[in-house]
């Protein structure tokens, strides 16, 4: 989706404008992909913008950061205020936001240590990842021919620049073969995530997710998923899946912070049919709870203005 320009970026403790946020063309993460980002989403709301999880997003950054030797030179509390920063002076009443750690210019190889790390937000309106159309209707998905990279090859617990390609690679795919998102298997087999959301199936009444042994990231919207679910008295557990589980599924959907929540019509030419019940449930309290319209969630709104 194209980038609609706001005002400033925060690049390394001062909001810049928009377009003298550049790096040189020798910054180390552009060369060897090695770098660490966050998307998040902010949502109107009757009390002004408000962050949705905003410090679980920023734990994991860090998370992530120290799984690939990257010494961010900010705290959690420092780039929380950041964000909040961010999103107030561009004046946007809902937008995406993208935390990015980088190794910046001046050292050139595979040794990423000597790097100093550069951290830049940046925040932008951004419609649905997956479309108005997805959100309502559901979206088509394929099985990639791509796996989804071994935890001894890359450590899927990172959300790492450069770990994306491989999600690129699937969801090129996909697109070219006509569906809207891919779906990555593990090395072993099982259902992992989609290029850039977490899964899940309905079957019997219970929701069911991979397990990050698989390869799924630890996902934020995940969680609240869970939390949904266990609110809703819906059945919901981690647990292997094949392919041939997402065909029979009485239901599916996906989701992610980009994403938000998305019902999922087919796996592969199998119809799952409408939106189910279950899905249908989950997706109207998430949205009413990021929208400030659930008191009971009130703790996943970090109102900007606060």
């Amino acid at each position: 989706m194209p980038i609609e320009k706001a005002d400033k970026i925060w690049m390394n403790g001062d909001l810049v404008d928009w377009d003298d946020a550049t790096i040189h063309v020798l910054t180390h993460t552009l060369h060897y992909g090695n770098g660490v980002f966050e998307g998040i989403r902010a949502y109107e709301t009757d009390s002004g913008p408000a962050v949705f999880r905003l410090r679980p997003h920023i734990e994991r950054f860090f998370r992530s950061a120290k799984i690939l030797f990257i010494d961010i030179p900010w705290t959690v509390d420092q780039l929380v205020q950041a964000v909040k920063d961010t999103v107030r002076v561009n004046d946007l009443p809902s937008c995406y936001i993208r935390p990015l750690a980088y190794l910046g210019y001046g050292e050139m190889g595979l040794n990423p240590i000597p790097c100093d790390v550069d951290v830049s937000i940046a925040t932008w309106p951004w419609g649905s990842y997956l479309g108005q159309d997805g959100i309502k209707n559901g979206v088509r998905m394929m099985i990639s021919s791509w796996q989804r990279h071994d935890a001894n090859a890359m450590p899927p617990a990172a959300k790492g620049c450069g770990h994306y390609i491989n999600s690129q690679m699937a969801k090129v795919q996909a697109i070219k073969a006509g569906y809207d998102e891919a779906i990555l298997l593990s090395p072993q087999g099982n259902v992992s995530e989609c290029t850039g959301e977490n899964l899940f199936i309905v079957s019997g009444g219970t929701i069911i997710t991979p397990p990050t042994s698989a390869g799924a990231l630890e996902g934020i919207t995940q969680d609240a998923v869970h939390r949904i679910a266990d609110d809703l008295g819906i059945p919901y557990v981690q647990g292997n899946l094949l392919r041939s589980d997402l065909y029979t599924a009485d239901e599916a959907f996906l989701s992610g912070t980009a994403a938000e929540i998305v019902p999922i019509r087919s796996v592969d030419e199998r119809d799952i049919g409408d939106p189910g019940p279950i899905t249908r449930a989950v997706q109207d309290v998430f949205f009413e709870a990021v929208r400030g319209k659930r008191p009971e969630y009130a703790e996943w709104n970090e109102h900007v203005d606060a």
